[in-house]
C-alpha cells in the first residue's frame, strides 16, 4: 500500500525497540523522530508510571489518542507508538491512513530479559512480566497485524543493522525516497 505521506509508524510490544529504532530510522531518512511516550510525560510534566497510578490507564489512553491523533496529521515524521496505542480504534485508524505501518516483534524471553530491571512500566508491575507480556501480544497481536503494512523481527541484530534493513524495504518499495 503506497501512503499519501511520508509517515513511519512503528508499532510492537513495549520494549521490542520502536523508540531506539524509530531514532535512528528518522536519521536515516531525513525524517523528524517523535516519541508519544516522551510527548504525553513533556505535556503532563509528569512519567507515564505517574500518570497511570493517578489518572488509570484510561486517562494514560486519552492524552496517547489525542497526541496520536495530532502527531499522524504530520508530514515526514516518524512516530514510536506506545505497545497499546493500538488497542483503541481510532488510533489504528489514524495510523493505517496517515502514513506506513512498521510492525516489530521480538521473542516474549527478549522482552522479558529487556525488561527485567525496568521499574518504569505500569502494565509489568503487577504479576508476573512473562506472562504479562504473553497474555498482551495474544491481545494486541491481531490489533498490530491488521494495521501493518511491513514487519519485521527485532532479534539479536544491531539496532544500525535492523534500521537500515528497514529503510532499505521502505525505499525499494517506494514508501520512502531513496
Amino acid at each position: 500500500m503506497l501512503c499519501r505521506n511520508r509517515n513511519i509508524f512503528l508499532i510492537g510490544l513495549m520494549a521490542v525497540g520502536k523508540s531506539t529504532i524509530g531514532r535512528m530510522l528518522a536519521l536515516e531518512l531525513g525524517l523528524e523522530f517523535h516519541d508519544v511516550d516522551r510527548v504525553i510525560e513533556e505535556r503532563a510534566g509528569a512519567d507515564i508510571a505517574w500518570i497511570f497510578d493517578v489518572e488509570g490507564e484510561a486517562g494514560f489512553r486519552d492524552r496517547e489518542a489525542a497526541v496520536i491523533d495530532e502527531l499522524t496529521q504530520l508530514d515526514g515524521v516518524v512516530l514510536a507508538t506506545g505497545g497499546g496505542a493500538v488497542t483503541r480504534e481510532a488510533n489504528r485508524k489514524h495510523l493505517a491512513e496517515r502514513g506506513t505501518v512498521v510492525l516489530l516483534e521480538s521473542p516474549i524471553d527478549r522482552l522479558v530479559e529487556r525488561t527485567r530491571h525496568d521499574k518504569k512500566r505500569p502494565l509489568l508491575k503487577q504479576g508476573k512480566p512473562k506472562e504479562t507480556l504473553e497474555r498482551l501480544a495474544r491481545e494486541r497481536m491481531p490489533f498490530y497485524e491488521s494495521i501493518a503494512d511491513l514487519k519485521f523481527v527485532a532479534d539479536k541484530r544491531s539496532p544500525g543493522t535492523l534500521t537500515r534493513e528497514i529503510a532499505e524495504r521502505l525505499r525499494s518499495e517506494g514508501l520512502q525516497h531513496a
